[in-house]
């Protein structure tokens, strides 16, 4: 989870509130306090709050929860007359773009820092790493709009950040430390993101590097922002940005982004009708979205006597608009910066700690019970004590995965028995997993960029026909792997858990045929090892020979 540094006289200008009574409040929104300093105080966030990644969305939160300023932010957006082309090249490569521009800035230390801090927060807690979601800050002074997105030849040279000489785009992956730290994003692709201005000057080549002529000072006092990325969260972390500038002083401004590939944001539709113009889209979006709750529902969930008029106090304490109809239901307005509200409970969470945590009543429970370790734990705990002492790395990625990489990528057939997500927000997180090695392999497709060998498990919960059972899995890579070597870790995880087994045949495709196999104990199969399907690695954009093995816990 990322940790914010907020220095007390930053902070106070921005919330209008003591040192003390914000280092005693915070907590009670959701952070842990890492370390209190003599100037600052290191805060960490949960990962689901990325707005709170920054010194402005920490004020902006505090300011409603000690009752400076409540209710829904509002932020005046206004056309910046700027446009941004998206040719048709970039749709295979880096597709989703959100653009802004932010005006009328005065920058400081803090305020700089904690610009370039939320830019690396969001890459990592949006972005998976800059994969799915990066972000670029321009300094405008130097640029001339409008603007072009595309795909350039390798061969294509500009001077990057941090740098004096010009470089082509191919020797900044080589030799640049951002180039070579990210050049595994550009894998499998003949031409690279780029973005020009009006002189085919160089703004960006996403996600890698900025130019060094658009860099950000302390004289910058205008900002172009672009967020490239795989999917619609690039929306939302553009939404964070430019409020969190907003929180500064700054005045955003709309970009046309033409021959996009989404059509679907809010209000968009209607412009593009009136425009006579396809595939036209305008960042950024600042509509809330709208929800409602019923007080019944509130009460029942919380475990609060709260009337409707009290829902409304807390929610607006949240940074929430909310009213109360004719119904005597509550309608709400969720802010665009915020990434965590997927459903009427997210809300409701909101509403407790509004209401404050501390303030709930103490309950002695009418059962008592001794408490004792579940078989699951002490099964788990055998597990954590065996794998690393084999020399393998705990991983704990989600639950939630997709066909493609659950099936399609291991050349398996689909499990009918599988749970799929109604409502998925992502294409990347649509199912349950009925298995844990595809996301081992996931993970070693997402770290080629490390040294070898790589050797990783996990022991974790799989969904099977809506019953949840825990599987252990793991995977090495490196040249020399082989089904000796994996056969061995599964000798020494059974004897270690004092388990006898015996192998046989098994027709699981994501393995080599004859160097695969089912593990067996007391007459049932209980998993299966080998070694991975070249294909299956293929598939992953793996180079090496992986040998992995999955078996019930």
């Amino acid at each position: 989870m990322p940790v914010i540094t907020l220095y007390y006289e930053d902070i106070e200008t921005l919330i209008g509130t003591d040192k003390n009574t914000f280092i005693d409040r915070v907590p009670m929104i959701g952070a842990d306090i890492e370390r209190i300093e003599d100037d600052h105080i290191d805060i960490e966030f949960f990962p689901d709050r990325p707005d709170l990644y920054s010194p402005e969305g920490v004020a902006r939160a505090m300011r409603g929860f000690l009752d400076i300023h409540t209710g829904l932010p509002e932020y005046n957006v206004k056309d910046s007359g700027i446009r941004i082309t998206l040719d048709d090249g970039i749709k295979n490569i880096r597709p989703y773009l959100g653009c802004a521009v932010v005006r009328g800035l005065e920058f400081n230390d803090y305020s700089i820092e904690s610009l370039m801090a939320l830019q690396e927060d969001l890459h990592w807690g949006l972005g998976r790493d800059r994969k799915k979601v990066s972000i670029g800050i321009h300094d405008m002074s130097d640029i001339e709009p409008p603007f072009r997105y595309v795909a350039a030849n390798p061969d294509f040279s500009f001077v990057p950040l941090d740098f004096e000489e010009p470089m082509t785009m191919q020797e900044i992956l080589e030799r640049h430390p951002k180039g070579v730290k990210y050049a595994h994003l550009m894998e499998g692709f003949d031409k690279y993101p780029l973005i020009l201005d009006a002189k085919d000057q160089v703004l960006s080549f996403p996600p890698i590097i900025n130019g060094q002529l658009t860099r950000v000072s302390h004289g910058t006092r205008d900002l172009f922002i672009d967020v490239t990325g795989l999917d619609r969260k690039v929306y939302t972390a553009l939404n964070i940005v430019v409020t969190s500038l907003a929180e500064r002083g700054g005045n955003i401004g709309t970009v046309t982004i033409e021959n996009s590939i989404d059509n679907s944001i809010k209000d968009s539709i209607e412009n593009n009708i009136e425009n006579g113009i396809k595939n036209k889209i305008i960042t950024p979006d600042l509509t809330p979205e709208h929800w409602n709750l019923g007080a019944d529902e509130v009460r029942s969930l919380i475990g609060i006597d709260l009337t409707p008029q009290q829902i409304a106090e807390q929610l607006e304490r949240m940074r929430f608009g909310a009213s109360i109809n004719e119904e005597g239901s509550i309608d709400v307005s969720s802010p665009a910066y915020r990434a965590d509200i997927l459903h009427t409970w997210d809300i409701l969470e909101d509403i407790s700690i509004g209401y404050g945590y501390d303030n709930i009543p103490l309950v002695i429970p009418k059962t008592v019970t001794v408490g004792k370790q579940h078989p699951i734990s002490i099964r788990r705990n055998e597990i954590l004590q065996i794998m690393p002492g084999l020399g393998y790395n705990q991983v704990m990625p989600f639950t939630l995965t997709s066909e493609k990489v659950h099936y399609n990528n291991m050349l398996r057939s689909p499990n009918h028995k599988a749970t799929p997500l109604k409502h998925p927000i992502s294409e990347d997180q649509t199912m349950l997993r009925t298995t844990i090695l595809p996301n081992l392999m996931e993970i070693l497709s997402l770290n080629q960029h490390r040294e070898l060998p790589q050797r990783i498990f996990e022991v974790g919960d799989v969904v099977v026909d809506g019953i949840t059972t825990q599987h252990l899995a793991a995977v090495s890579i490196h040249p020399a792997s082989n089904f000796t070597e994996i056969r061995g870790v599964v000798d020494a995880v059974m004897r270690e858990r004092g388990l006898e087994y015996t192998i046989t045949g098994t027709d699981d495709p994501a393995f080599l045929k004859g160097r695969r196999a089912a593990l067996i104990v007391d007459g049932n199969e209980i998993g299966t090892l080998g070694e991975i399907h070249p294909d299956v690695l293929t598939n992953f954009q793996l180079q090496q020979p992986t040998v992995g093995f999955e078996l019930m816990v």
